[in-house]
C-alpha cells in the first residue's frame, strides 16, 4: 500500500515538474524571441550593408570586419547630403526621367517609391498623413488605417469631402482603399510610426487605451478654461 502511494506521489511530482518545466521554458522562449529576432536581424542588416564594399576592401588585401558597413553608412550619408542639395536634386530628376520611361522597370520603381515615400519621416503629398480608424465592415466593427489624401466628390446633392483611407491586410504594402466621409473618420492619438508598428506587430503594439485628437483637444480645452 505505502508502495502505490509513494509511486502516485512520483507520478504526480513527475507530472508537476514537466508542467513548470514547459511553463518556464515557455516564458523564457517568449522573453528572448523577440531579443533573438532584433539581434538576427540587426546582425543580417550589418553583413548585408558591409557586403557592398568589402569586396574592394578585399581585393586590396583589407580584412576589418564592419570597415564595409561604416563605409556604406557613410557613403549613404554622403548621398542623403547630396540629394539635399539643388545639383543633387536635379540628378536625381534627370535619373527618374530616364528610369520613368522603361517600359517594365518604372512600375516597380514607382511602386517602390511609393512605399518609401509613405513611411518616410517628410510628411510630403505621397506619405502617410494620419492615422485613422473608420467603421468597417460592419456597425460596432472598426479598421485601422492611414489617411493617405483626400478628395471631392462631385454629386447631384452637392459636394462632399471624403478621405482616402488605406486599411492595411497582412502586410503593410498591401491593402484595401476606402474613401471616407471626413466626418466618419476617427482620427486616434496616435503617430504614423506608432500605426506602422501597430499594423507590423499585428496589433499587439496597441495601447490599451485609445484617445481621440477631438476628446484630447477638448480636455485640453477645459483644462484651460479651469485654470
Amino acid at each position: 500500500m505505502n508502495l502505490m502511494i509513494e509511486f502516485v506521489y512520483c507520478l504526480a511530482y513527475c507530472a508537476q515538474s514537466i508542467t513548470d518545466f514547459a511553463h518556464n521554458w515557455l516564458f523564457c522562449s517568449v522573453i528572448l524571441f523577440p531579443i533573438a529576432i532584433t539581434f538576427y536581424i540587426t546582425w543580417w542588416f550589418v553583413h548585408f550593408v558591409d557586403g557592398f564594399f568589402s569586396p574592394i576592401y578585399a581585393h586590396l588585401g583589407i580584412d576589418i570586419f564592419g570597415l564595409g558597413f561604416i563605409t556604406s553608412i557613410t557613403f549613404i550619408f554622403l548621398v542623403g547630403v547630396f540629394m539635399s542639395s539643388w545639383l543633387g536634386a536635379s540628378v536625381l530628376s534627370l535619373g527618374e526621367w530616364f528610369i520613368k520611361r522603361m517600359p517594365f522597370v518604372r512600375h516597380i520603381y514607382n511602386a517602390s517609391k511609393q512605399i518609401s515615400a509613405a513611411i518616410s519621416p517628410d510628411q510630403n503629398t505621397q506619405a502617410f498623413k494620419e492615422v485613422a480608424i473608420i467603421r468597417h465592415p460592419r456597425i460596432g466593427e472598426y479598421a485601422f488605417g492611414f489617411i493617405t489624401s483626400s478628395v471631392i466628390l462631385q454629386n447631384y446633392s452637392g459636394d462632399e469631402e471624403l478621405c482616402c483611407v488605406y486599411v492595411p491586410t497582412n502586410h503593410l504594402y498591401i491593402g484595401d482603399i476606402f474613401l471616407v466621409n471626413t466626418k466618419d473618420v476617427i482620427r486616434p492619438n496616435l503617430s504614423v510610426r506608432e500605426g506602422i508598428e501597430i499594423v507590423v506587430s499585428g496589433g499587439m503594439s496597441m495601447p490599451q487605451i485609445l484617445s481621440t485628437l477631438d476628446s484630447r483637444i477638448s480636455v485640453d480645452r477645459s483644462r484651460s478654461e479651469r485654470s
